[in-house]
């Protein structure tokens, strides 16, 4: 191969990779767009509440309502089971993943991931959701232990319950805040990449099923 063959194939090499850091800085700087306030109401409003003809709740709601109202603002962590009934019932509830992202071993809330939480707080205030409780579940990603990333995913949430109280004067009593460690992955492929160190948003009961 002659000097100049190689130098044409060493200079196509680089602009190949010129051009993938490209791509990658563009992807990684949609993938930082914050998400809009409109588009966190829309995912957290209730479609539609089913109820019985005669207006009064049914067996399964008043149950709901009692576990839900047992978790509200309270101080400690929930237990095993308590997490286990909440993640089951917000499974069937309105929800939103914001990627709330975290620095690495820490439950401090990135810069990147506070313009989201801004439009969380205006979201959550409201007039359509205003007064509801919401679920925040805090997750981390695949490195250390069960019991550690239990513990810091806790904290994650925590923060976000905190940033949204002293920000939007949201009431303790209808933020719940829990974490599921390193249990749900939202990058399987990738454990340690940063989108699974976040903290999902669900609403768990509006306004009008507490009060009706």
């Amino acid at each position: 191969m002659t000097h100049r063959h190689r130098g044409n194939c060493l200079f196509a090499s680089c602009i190949v990779a010129c051009a993938v850091a490209l791509f990658a800085a563009l992807g990684s700087a949609i993938a930082a767009e914050p998400v809009s306030e409109g588009k966190i109401l829309r995912a957290l409003t209730p479609k539609s509440v089913t109820r019985n003809l005669s207006g009064t709740k049914t067996p399964q709601e008043i149950q709901r309502q009692t576990f839900i109202n047992s978790v509200r603002g309270t101080t400690r962590s929930l237990t095993l089971d308590e997490r286990t009934e909440v993640a089951a019932i917000a499974k069937e509830r309105p929800s939103i993943d914001l990627e709330i992202y975290f620095d690495y071993n820490s439950a401090e809330i990135a810069n990147k991931a506070v313009p989201d939480l801004m439009n969380l707080g205006r979201a959550l205030t409201s007039p359509t959701l205003q007064g509801g409780v919401f679920l925040l579940s805090g997750h981390t990603d695949a490195k250390g232990g069960s019991e550690y990333n239990q513990a810091l995913s806790e904290r994650r949430a925590e923060s976000v319950k905190a940033f949204l109280m002293k920000n939007f004067r949201i009431a303790a009593e209808n933020l719940v805040a829990t974490g599921y460690g390193k249990e749900q992955l939202k990058n399987q492929a990738h454990p340690f990449a940063a989108e699974n160190r976040r903290v999902q948003v669900t609403n768990l009961q509006t306004k009008q099923e507490a009060g009706n």
